[in-house]
């Protein structure tokens, strides 16, 4: 079964969530990671993206990205708490930790120094620095691990249908690279060969190759068959239009996300996102006139979709706002050296961004696994008294007899 669809317990097929409304709650549980530095808060987050991806992912091949993502996460804080030993940090600090032995630099370098005194202070701020960039990575490997990029990709609007094709493209050429190389080898190594080693490598190149360009070529005559690069006759009034609303969208739309993400800039942030999500959708609105294609199966922003992005929406909002009102609880100090509190009602917000486990459609591996339950029970034998089991006959055909009967072997003489 693929990852788009479900089966119900009644037979049919139930539809999947909005690709979109994976990503639009993700990246709200993203930007209320960037909005504090308490690594109880992150770790919240990291837990109800984590429960959340437990509870609906399928069992399709991009579902299994979260894990990367994770390790990818701890990698980035590995590396933070290195470059604050080595380089060491403009955080003061009275508990030395080690001393490590300092390079002299030149003139010119200073302000920079390599190795020298490592305190507390100056490792709980890179551990609060890296584990806030963890948890922003984590919260992506959610949306890549619940979102089909397929279909994500399918409901993009007209205007970035020729983008869209070349990501699909891009996407399945390296799966088949893959698999045209695995095969290969597989060939290889029965007909007693090896595979590996440069020379190995060599002979199966040329055969890869010449299976992409003959996948290549069929790919763009199916392509050509169906009518893909078609477009209609737009005025040039309307393009000029399309390419300023799209443009002017766009940069509106980087300036609000990262006025949301900065620690300030809140205040225009929201408003510049706004108005350029406006601006963008009327370019791209204007620019889909212009392509002449039609969808097969479109997916639909149902009830369920608009519950779960508004829970990632809402985690957000709350998260700015308790940055405003509660700079010290979402911002604990490294300097002096206090252990994290954890405020309340920012923890409950944070709890918001488990409503996609229950309002979302179960994943495949979910159903799977209750449906066979459910087959397992219905199978069982109804409880009731125990029915003796049959006794064997006797030669003389009265039950309870010891001797069975002495049937003769066929390759026996009777």
């Amino acid at each position: 079964m693929s990852g788009a669809s479900r089966v119900g317990p009644a037979g049919g097929r139930a539809p999947a969530l909005h690709a979109g409304a994976w990503w639009v709650w993700a990246l709200g549980l993203a930007t209320a990671a960037s909005r504090t530095t308490n690594p109880l808060l992150l770790g919240m987050l990291v837990g109800v993206a984590g429960y959340v991806v437990a509870a609906r992912r399928t069992d399709a091949p991009w579902a299994r990205s979260y894990g990367a993502f994770l390790r990818l996460g701890l990698a980035v804080i590995v590396i933070r708490l290195v470059f604050a030993v080595a380089l060491g940090s403009p955080i003061p600090g009275t508990h030395v930790v080690v001393t490590l032995p300092e390079v002299p630099l030149p003139a010119w370098a200073r302000g920079v120094r390599i190795g020298g005194r490592v305190t507390a202070e100056a490792l709980v701020f890179a551990l609060y620095d890296g584990m806030k960039l963890a948890a922003l990575l984590v919260c992506v490997g959610a949306a890549n691990a619940l979102a089909n990029p397929a279909r994500l990709l399918k409901s993009l609007p007209g205007a970035l249908y020729e983008a869209g094709v070349a990501v699909v493209v891009a996407m399945t050429f390296a799966p088949n690279l893959v698999a045209d190389v695995q095969r290969l080898r597989g060939a290889r190594r029965l007909r007693g060969r090896s595979g590996r080693g440069l020379k190995a490598l060599a002979q199966v190149g040329l055969p890869v190759l010449e299976g992409a360009l003959e996948r290549s070529v069929a790919l763009a005559a199916a392509m050509d068959a169906r009518g893909y690069g078609r477009t209609a006759r737009v005025p040039r009034p309307v393009r000029l239009a399309t390419n300023a609303l799209t443009l002017g969208g766009l940069l509106g739309v980087c300036a609000g996300t990262y006025g949301l993400l900065a620690d300030v800039g809140a205040g225009y942030g929201l408003p510049l996102l706004l108005a350029g999500l406006a601006l963008a959708v009327a370019g791209l609105w204007l620019g889909g006139r212009r392509s002449v294609r039609t969808r097969y199966r479109p997916d639909r922003w149902d009830g369920r979709a608009w519950l779960v992005s508004a829970s990632g929406v809402a985690v957000a909002a709350l998260m700015i706002w308790a940055g405003d009102h509660a700079p010290t609880a979402l911002h604990p100090p490294a300097v002096p050296l206090t252990a994290p509190a954890l405020p309340l009602w920012p923890a409950a917000a944070v709890l918001l961004g488990l409503l996609p486990a229950f309002a979302a459609p179960a994943g495949t591996a979910a159903t799977t696994r209750s449906r066979e339950a459910r087959g397992a029970a219905s199978t069982a034998p109804p409880p009731g008294p125990s029915v003796p089991p049959p006794r064997r006959a006797t030669p003389t055909g009265e039950p309870g007899g010891a001797a069975p009967l002495d049937i003769p072997h066929p390759q026996e003489p009777k």
